[in-house]
């Protein structure tokens, strides 16, 4: 299998999110080593690999968050490099005080807005957040006490935050760990929708092979390096993917 995307080849004639050689030190040992990969928009690419991998660090690198060498950038149909892509990120977890009286209105109208919450949320800052809310089939949580809400309710309000404004690429890190399977169904279903709908790149981190199967359309195998990338059915089979997981077949 080759370990570059076909999407490197010079007729490539989709938008998307290239990363070319990008590698990542610290402290003299080499964590992730000459990364190139294409994320396409309107696609879901399945980020897999055993732990250690330096797939959070990928994630770090990606949101700016550790200094790396190499390019991220955002490039249109015809080829034409649109400059650094907006980054929307939905973590695994949130740590936070379940008991604080914050509303899911609140804590979306101090990302939208930059009057402060105390001094009261305006009739077009409400609007703006239940529309970023029924985006993603949240809308009858806006009023919601944030530490109240159900796992699979607050995905999809973090998925909500991560979409407001819309990025080139949406980074999922194991979003629905931990959730129950109606809610894991609907955080994906809606993920789905909007990739078409929004026509963004989205790149999912997961240890879920079936759920790879189903929903990713691409996948790519770290493990410090790009071991293997395509289909998922593709990187599963691979000779690759059986050395980093020898004991998942």
């Amino acid at each position: 299998m080759r370990e570059e995307a076909h999407c490197h080849d010079t007729d490539c004639n989709l938008c998307r999110v290239e990363i070319e050689h990008l590698s990542v030190t610290a402290e003299g040992e080499t964590i992730l080593s000459d990364i190139s990969a294409h994320i396409h928009c309107g696609e879901l690419t399945a980020l897999i690999g055993p732990n250690g991998a330096g797939k959070t660090t990928l994630i770090r690198a990606l949101l700016g968050q550790t200094r790396y060498t190499g390019e991220v950038r955002h490039v249109n149909a015809q080829g034409v490099r649109l400059g650094t892509p907006r980054v929307g990120y939905v973590p695994q977890h949130l740590d936070f005080d379940r008991q604080m009286p914050a509303s899911v209105c609140d804590l979306m109208a101090a990302s939208v807005s930059r009057r402060p919450v105390w001094a009261g949320i305006g009739r077009k800052t409400r609007e703006q957040v239940l529309q970023a809310l029924r985006g993603v089939h949240a809308g009858e949580l806006i009023d919601r006490r944030v530490g109240l809400l159900s796992g699979g309710e607050l995905q999809r309000v973090l998925l909500a935050l991560a979409l407001t404004p819309v990025p080139q690429l949406l980074i999922l890190d194991e979003p629905v760990s931990g959730v129950d399977q109606n809610g894991l169904v609907m955080f994906l279903d809606t993920v789905t929708r909007l990739k078409h709908q929004v026509h963004m790149a989205v790149l999912l981190v997961s240890h879920d092979w079936d759920m790879v199967r189903h929903y990713a359309d691409r996948a790519i195998l770290l493990e410090k390096k790009v071991l293997a990338e395509g289909t998922p059915d593709e990187v599963f089979s691979s000779e690759a993917f059986d050395r980093a997981f020898p004991l998942k077949r």
